[in-house]
C-alpha cells in the first residue's frame, strides 16, 4: 500500500530541500528519521514533518518498521518577487523561492532487517552449567613506552 504526503508553497528553495531528499531516498523509514536528525541542513524540519504526514497517511503510525521512502521529489513554486533599496534612490530586486514537496512511502518490497547476534564461545573442555558466570579472555595490548634518554641513544 502507497501513502502520499505534499506540503505546498514552503519557503524553503527546492536545491536546498533536494538535497535533504538524495539522502533519503529509497531507504527505511526508521533509517530516514534517523540520518534527518544528524543532518546540518534547515530543510530536514520540513522534510521530517511530511515523511511524518506520509507515514501517519499509511495507516501504520504505531509500527513503521516495514515501510519504505518508494518516491520523493521538490518542484519549484512560484517565486515571490521583492526589492531591496540601492544606491541613489534605485531599488535592486531578489527573489524569495518557494517550493512544493511530495513524499510517497510503500511497504510493498521491504525485506526484514537483517541483525548480526553475537556468538559465545565456549571451550569443549569445560561445558558451561545453566547460572555459572562465564569468564571471557581478553587480549591486552602492550604498548612500550621510551623515554626521552632512550630516543637520544
Amino acid at each position: 500500500m502507497e501513502a502520499r504526503a505534499i506540503a505546498k508553497f514552503v519557503r524553503y528553495a527546492p536545491r536546498k530541500v533536494n538535497q535533504v531528499l538524495t539522502v533519503i531516498r529509497n531507504k527505511r523509514v526508521e533509517k530516514a528519521f534517523e540520518i534527518l536528525s544528524f543532518l546540518p541542513k534547515n530543510a530536514t524540519t520540513l522534510v521530517e514533518k511530511v515523511l511524518k504526514s506520509a507515514v501517519a497517511n499509511s495507516g501504520k503510525i504505531k509500527d513503521y518498521s516495514g515501510l519504505k521512502v518508494k518516491e520523493c521529489w521538490v518542484g519549484q513554486g512560484p517565486t515571490l518577487k521583492r526589492m531591496r533599496p540601492g544606491p541613489m534612490g534605485r531599488g535592486l530586486p531578489y527573489k524569495r523561492k518557494t517550493s512544493h514537496l511530495t513524499i510517497i512511502v510503500t511497504d510493498e518490497g521491504v525485506l526484514p532487517e537483517k541483525r548480526k547476534k553475537k556468538a559465545v564461545k565456549q571451550t569443549a573442555a569445560a561445558p558451561v552449567a545453566a547460572g555459572e558466570p562465564v569468564a571471557v579472555e581478553k587480549k591486552k595490548r602492550v604498548v612500550k613506552k621510551t623515554t626521552k634518554k632512550e630516543d637520544k641513544i
